[in-house]
Order: C-alpha cells, then sequence, then structure tokens
C-alpha cells in the first residue's frame, strides 16, 4: 500500500486536509484516512497570541480523542508536533501577538502509523496548518503553511 503512487503518507494527508478544507477533493483526503485507519480533526483557529493557538490544537486532539488527554507521552507528543508547525508558520520566529503579527489558520492533527520502506514501531503525529498570517488588520496579511511531525 505505501508504494501505491494513490495513497499518500501521513504527513502529506495531514498537509491536504489543512489545505482543502473548502474544496470536494477534502472528501477523498478523509476516505484514506479512514481507510488507512488514521485517527484525525480538523479545526480552526485564530489569535495574536500563540498560547491561545498551541491551546486550541491541543485541546482539539484531546476533546476528538486522537491523542489520551490522561499519557503525558501523548499530551507531550502532539505539543511538540504543534510547535514545529507553528515555527516553520512563523519562519523560525514564534512571536505574534508581541510583535503585532495575528494568524487566522485551519489545522489538521493526524495519528496512525508511518508506512514506508523501513518499519517504524509506534505510531505518529503529524500537525498541519494553512492560513494567513500578519498584522492584525484585514489585507494586510499573507498565506502561510506550517507542518510538524512527531513520534508517539
Amino acid at each position: 500500500m505505501a508504494g501505491s503512487p494513490n495513497v499518500f503518507p501521513i504527513g502529506k494527508l495531514s498537509l491536504l486536509l489543512a489545505v482543502l478544507q473548502e474544496h470536494e477533493w477534502r472528501e477523498e483526503v478523509e476516505k484514506q484516512l479512514t481507510e488507512q485507519g488514521y485517527k484525525y480533526t480538523i479545526g480552526r483557529v485564530g489569535a495574536m497570541d500563540m498560547t491561545k493557538v498551541v491551546a486550541a490544537m491541543e485541546t482539539a486532539a484531546k476533546n476528538n480523542h486522537i491523542i489520551d488527554s490522561n499519557s503525558y507521552r501523548e499530551v507531550h507528543a502532539v505539543y511538540h508536533a504543534i510547535i514545529e508547525a507553528i515555527q516553520a508558520l512563523g519562519r523560525g520566529v514564534t512571536q505574534f501577538g508581541e510583535i503585532l503579527r495575528t494568524v487566522g489558520l485551519t489545522f489538521a492533527i493526524v495519528r496512525g502509523k508511518m508506512e514506508g520502506a523501513v518499519k517504524h514501531e509506534g505510531e505518529w503525529i503529524a500537525v498541519s496548518v494553512y492560513g494567513t498570517i500578519g498584522a492584525p488588520k484585514k489585507g494586510f496579511e499573507h498565506e502561510a503553511v506550517g507542518f510538524g511531525f512527531n513520534h508517539i
């Protein structure tokens, strides 16, 4: 299955899920996620405070049973994947509100086995964010994307 050109790996599926929210192709991505046994959730968050962005994404992972909220290992894994995605979004700078920048994001969190030529044990978390970042004024923002990946 991993070698098939029509079957995408966990990271690519999370990116597609975040980017294709308003597109009809989203259904095909969700079908592949379900068929491959992945757990996933989608959400939206907008804020100037990075803490609120992280909290919204982590809460979605907990509330939608992507991770076990009582397992430090799982909460820690999703936290690091979220931080990595936000760092990519901000080009390494994670200060949003402090420098008068805001984000409006769609995020996707996907959990499951990683397929490939090398056997990977356990499950992985892929976090993708897509949206806008910029000054907190309509029209003063631009598109941005971020991706984080971590083992559980």
